[in-house]
């Protein structure tokens, strides 16, 4: 496959992470797409930055630069930010693949299969005090209950807490997760979007599938079982071949 055929993927992390997480899926996907896997402002090379800003900024700033339309792939906070580029820079976005992600983080009363307030408004308490150890539960509820979780929480691990976010950063980045709904946006957006699912994801459970495909019908879903939150990881050879597949389509 030649270079100008390979398929450009943006793909965003998520809160606390940084872009060593895309180092599975870069590996399955050598040859056949180009991948750009960027840190988000104040995570991982950025730290020095200090901030995340709001949505808006952020998407505004991984925008700036883009040569072309790219398949964003968004994973969890990522996903946020995928949907917002789609939206306030279509000509850059020729689809979104988010990677347990949805419009919405936390629950509400017509959107129950998400994060309980109560559980980031803990996190944001705890980052003033220890925010390495509240990186590190946060984490560990990543992938709560899926099979090998002490050697996937080892990598996250690995991944996260040897490029230690800003700490003012990672307290912007929840505020994201916690005021962020961009269900009428994505309702809205002319470009083709897909989500893909961990079957024993915690943070964003499964049974929210129906509720994006009230949104947006006929969207493309799919469910990995065994995987958690961090598909990315523990699926990347399943991950690899359906974003190609989505890609091509």
């Amino acid at each position: 496959m030649s270079a100008e055929a390979k398929p450009a993927l943006l793909c965003l992390h998520g809160w606390g992470l940084n872009a060593a997480v895309w180092e599975p899926l870069a590996e399955q996907l050598v040859g056949r797409a180009r991948l750009l896997a960027p840190d988000l402002p104040g995570h991982g090379t950025r730290v020095g930055e200090g901030r995340f800003g709001d949505l808006g900024s952020a998407a505004d700033d991984l925008a700036t630069g883009l040569d072309g339309p790219v398949t964003v792939v968004g994973w969890s906070l990522g996903g946020l930010l995928a949907l917002d580029m789609a939206q306030r820079h279509p000509a850059r976005v020729a689809r979104v693949v988010l990677v347990a992600a949805t419009p919405r983080f936390v629950q509400a009363a017509d959107w129950p299969y998400a994060v309980q307030a109560e559980v980031l408004a803990g996190f944001a308490r705890d980052l003033s005090k220890d925010y390495r150890a509240t990186l590190t539960r946060f984490l560990a509820l990543q992938v709560h209950g899926v099979p090998g979780r002490a050697a996937s929480l080892r990598d996250l691990k690995a991944r996260c807490l040897q490029a230690l976010p800003h700490p003012r950063a990672l307290a912007e980045g929840l505020e994201v997760l916690r005021d962020s709904d961009l269900r009428s946006g994505f309702a809205a957006l002319k470009v083709p979007v897909s989500a893909v699912l961990g079957a024993l994801d915690t943070l964003v459970p499964r049974a929210v599938a129906d509720d994006l495909r009230r949104l947006r019908p006929g969207m493309p879903v799919d469910v990995f079982p065994g995987a958690g939150h961090a598909p990315l990881l523990s699926h990347a050879d399943v991950l690899a071949e359906r974003v190609m597949e989505l890609t091509r389509g």
